[in-house]
Order: C-alpha cells, then structure tokens, then sequence
C-alpha cells in the first residue's frame, strides 16, 4: 500500500523529502497443525494440535523505500519485522525488525546496501526448493541456515538482463562479533550467481561463518548450495543440493542434503506440489529424510488457502521432526503432519 510523504511523515514525526516513496506491506499466515510422535513431559509420545503461525510464510510487516538522487541513483532502504500470529509475539528472538533493517544505494550498477540483512543461500536458492523455503514442511526443515540473516552486513547485489549476482561480508553475524583486533569472531561471507534462460533457471551460492568466540574463530560452518527448475507447460521441475562442513558445532558435521520436487498448475487459482528431501550425513547412519504434498488455492490475488501433508522419516536415532532437527518429535521415530491454513498479503 502506498503512502503520501505526507502520510508517513505524521506517523513518524521526522522530516520528509520530495521524491522519496514509502510502502508498508506486510503478511499473516496461520494454520491448524497436527503432528504425531511429539514427546510428553511424563515420556513417551503422543499426538499434538495447535494453531501455528507463519506455514508457508513467516508472517511479517515492513517499510520498503527509496529517494531518487538523480543521475540514476537512488537511495533504498527496507525495515522487516516478523511476528507470530498466534501470540502476537515479536518473531527472530523478539526482534523488532529481525527480517530486514538496512539503507543503502542503487544504481544501474546494482545495490549496496548496510545492515542486518539476508543471506546469499536466501536471495538464490529459495527458487529451487518447490516449497519456496515455506516455514514449515521444507528444505528448511532440514537446514534452517538456508533463511540466514547476519548481522553487521555489506552486501552487493547485481542483476544484469538475466544474471544475477550477490555477495555479503558481516563483521558479525549474530551481533557478537566485531571484536577488536579479532576479525575473524563470528565472521560470515558468501556469495553467488543465478541465472534464468527461457524456461531454465539455475544458481549456486557459497556461505561461510567463523566461531563466535576468540577461542573458536578459526572453526567454520561452510555451506554450497546449487539448484534450478525447469518449467514445461503447467508443470515445473525443482532439484536442488546442499553440501555441509561444519567444524563449529559441538560435533563437527559434514553432510550432503538433496531434494526434488513438482509444481503443477492444475487451474490458474490451484497449484499442487510434491517434493522429497533427503540428508546424508557423513560418518553415520542417522539420514532422516521427508516427503511433502501441498495443494494452495487463491482465493483472490492477495488471499490464498492452503493445506500441507508431510511426512518425515528417521533410522539409527536421527531426529528430524517435521518442524526441523529436535523439534517435536521423540528421536528415531518417523512423524505425520498436517496443516490446514489461510495466508493474506497486503
């Protein structure tokens, strides 16, 4: 929705400036889940059913702006909070705007922008998972470090006619970081390119962050992400991959996650997806992997209702649960999941 200068400069009380556009937008998401296998506090399993917020999107609310400076530069800037529908709580550990908070500025050139800002796993694989990375029911189920989002970030991004191209470098990622004399502290760079052809899109995306302590700096997570789809009539394709070397967790881990998946346009208000997702965990037998339909049908341009079945399944004591490693679900048994749920953009 747009606002007159006028508008926004009486609910902030700031000065305002001529040429300058501001938009607030947002999304709310919620659902009715049901999983089984959810550990009780007196043991053993059962089955839980709960309103859940944030399914297929976080819910959110922002501020998107920019100034035109002339000579085909423009200043940006975008303030993103999350929230959680159910509660009415501040999402990203109470974070007022823990999705987006940056300025920067824009030109042909492309955008360099300074804040707390996405990762390059974000901006270029999110296209390549048939879930688009929903909440709930993803990739993100097994790695939710592909929706990453330092702190204390510079980030170049670039798109040239159908190449686009990113790089980030936080100076401290979980705002522990800037350490005198310490650059290496909670250090995180990546990067990466995509690129759309027709009805072929493909990329690939590096991240890397250090420990968050002088003592474990020289420890790092390191993650490569490729992926594309492929559209073909009213159906298209996704494969994406994921490979993990992470010598900062308490256990160094190295894995490989893989998934494939379908979208198919079944009438221009329902699309039908289906996607598998498997990790392969080096050194061990406990490669849990999940499997999801998901029907979301527009009830108008902004509205959609939507319903997602998954399934996750688990060997040797893995303990993928669908909402993500250790969460609601008794190690090493599979889980059954259902969420039913309305989704509104404005």
């Amino acid at each position: 929705m747009k606002l007159c200068v006028a508008a926004v400069g009486c609910l902030f009380g700031g000065a305002v400036f001529a040429q300058t556009n501001v938009a607030i937008y947002g999304l709310v998401d919620a659902g009715i889940e049901y999983l089984d296998e959810v550990p009780k506090a007196a043991g053993g399993s059962g089955s839980l059913v709960r309103l859940a917020s944030g399914n297929l999107s976080g819910s959110r609310w922002g501020l998107r702006g920019s100034e035109d400076l002339g000579n085909g530069l423009k200043a940006v800037m975008q303030l993103e909070g999350g929230f959680e529908t159910d509660t009415g709580m501040l999402g990203q550990s109470g974070r007022l705007f823990g999705r987006h908070a940056y300025v920067g500025l824009q030109g042909a050139w492309g955008t360099v922008s300074l804040g707390h800002q996405q990762n390059s796993l974000y901006d270029l694989i999110i296209r390549y998972d048939p879930m688009s990375f929903a909440s709930r029911y993803s990739a993100l189920t097994h790695d939710s470090t592909l929706t990453g989002r330092p702190d204390n970030t510079i980030k170049y991004t670039g798109k040239f006619s159908n190449l686009t191209a990113t790089a980030f470098y936080s100076f401290g990622r979980n705002n522990d970081g800037e350490v005198p004399g310490e650059s290496k502290v909670s250090r995180n760079i990546g990067g990466g390119v995509s690129y759309s052809a027709g009805a072929a899109d493909f990329g690939i995306a590096y991240d890397q962050f250090q420990g968050n302590t002088v003592a474990t700096k020289d420890q790092s997570a390191r993650r490569l992400a490729a992926g594309a789809n492929y559209t073909f009539g009213p159906v298209k394709a996704f494969a994406g991959y994921r490979s993990l070397k992470d010598t900062v967790a308490a256990a160094p881990v190295r894995s490989n996650l893989y998934w494939a998946g379908l979208k198919y346009k079944l009438t221009p208000a329902l699309d039908l997806t289906g996607a598998g997702y498997y990790t392969d965990r080096k050194n061990s037998g406990a490669d849990p992997w999940s499997f999801v339909l998901s029907a979301d049908y527009s009830l108008s341009k902004r509205t959609d209702a939507y319903t997602t079945l998954g399934y996750a399944g688990n060997k040797n004591g893995s303990n993928l649960g669908l909402n993500g490693f250790g969460s609601n679900i008794v190690a090493g048994e599979d889980q059954l999941g259902l969420v039913v749920g309305i989704r509104h953009r404005f």
